[in-house]
């Protein structure tokens, strides 16, 4: 069943900030909620119609018998995100409530609309926690939330097919009590010129590449893919990246947008490693762009807003990096990554958010003779 946020957000995320390391696994569950009534097949979308089957393909849908394989990312390929679709007049499923398995790409039916149900399809997104607490433990809420920003790619999915402009809210509760993101989508309109409009092909190639990912990004590929996350990731975040190389140290995109500038020298890597649950690949990245602020007073409100939208952009930044030939992996687990205070600034203002680590070379090129 899917499950609210915890009472105590706030201690929630010290705790997964902290050096305690997680037990033992314990079972992860069932992988799709337990939704009733029969499966039922995604009819092909007429004309007018919003095509929610090529919708979720391109999404939420599992591409491997397993599970693990989707378009969005998800910490230990543990896809603890749960839809409800509430659709509205112009899709090609009747209007109603709808609890969606991605694994099968099979809606349920849960019963009939509400009134004021807008038009087209509103995705209400939700976690079921012990999918990730079964590996992760107390480090599961900031990885929850982040997942659940990575499952907003509904809306580039949306962007894809030519949908008028998809209205994503990744700043509070949905419409449902355990929502904590939706995502609506109006029928077929005018499309919206608003970058990036990646194409389907785009979004069902997106992998997460297994490290290690050597070779440091050329300056043009990595000032767009700070330029990509900044754009989505709201007011709350700052972004830089971490290079190696003659001339260590973290970039950031210039004010005008028009270069990278130096904001510290050093070699960060391998200090990133250790903060990252020890991923000791880490240290061996061509790059490594890092999401940061969340101080250690933020509200709930604000640890919400802020892993969400962490999550959202990391996963625009990745299909930009995938763009311009990169080999990319998300990273999500940080323990102890006050970054403000490694670099001199008051500590517990400045933490490590999200990431994502870059590289011109895939993992699989390294053995390539």
């Amino acid at each position: 069943m899917n499950h609210p946020e915890p009472d105590d957000l706030p201690a929630a995320l010290a705790q997964a900030r902290s050096a305690r390391r997680p037990g033992p696994d314990t079972p992860a569950g069932a992988a799709v909620p337990a939704w009733p009534g029969p499966p039922l097949a995604l009819p092909d979308a007429g004309p007018a119609d919003l095509d929610l089957d090529a919708l979720l393909r391109l999404s939420l849908a599992a591409a491997d018998g397993s599970g693990r394989l989707r378009p969005a990312s998800s910490a230990g390929a543990l896809h603890p995100v749960d839809t409800v679709l509430v659709v509205g007049d112009g899709c090609s499923l009747p209007p109603g409530r709808y609890g969606y398995d991605p694994l099968r790409h099979r809606a349920h039916r849960l019963g009939g609309p509400a009134d004021g149900t807008p038009p087209g399809l509103t995705a209400e997104l939700s976690v079921t926690a012990q999918r990730t607490a079964s590996h992760y433990a107390h480090r599961a809420w900031p990885l929850l939330l982040l997942d659940t920003g990575h499952a907003a790619a509904l809306h580039l999915a949306a962007r894809a097919l030519g949908s008028a402009e998809p209205v994503l809210c990744p700043d509070g509760h949905g419409a449902h009590a355990t929502a904590l993101a939706t995502v609506h989508v109006p029928p077929p309109g005018p499309a919206s010129p608003t970058p990036p409009t990646p194409t389907p092909a785009e979004l069902l190639a997106r992998r997460s590449d297994p490290p290690p990912l050597p070779g440091t990004p050329p300056a043009d590929a990595l000032l767009a893919v700070l330029t990509t996350a900044a754009r989505a990731g709201g007011d709350d975040l700052r972004w830089c990246a971490a290079v190696g190389g003659p001339r260590p140290g973290l970039l950031e995109a210039a004010p005008d947008g028009a270069g990278l500038r130096r904001t510290a020298a050093g070699e960060a890597r391998p200090t990133l490693a250790a903060w990252a649950a020890g991923q000791a690949w880490i240290a061996g990245a061509g790059a490594v762009l890092l999401a940061r602020g969340c101080p250690a007073d933020a509200d709930a409100p604000h640890i919400r807003r802020t892993h969400l939208r962490a999550g959202y952009a990391v996963h625009l930044a990745h299909l930009t990096a995938r763009r311009h030939g990169l080999a990319a992996r998300p990273v999500g687990s940080w323990q102890q990554a006050d970054l403000g205070a490694a670099l001199g600034a008051p500590p517990g203002r400045d933490w490590i958010v999200h990431a994502l680590a870059l590289g011109t070379r895939h993992a699989d090129e390294e053995n390539t003779p």
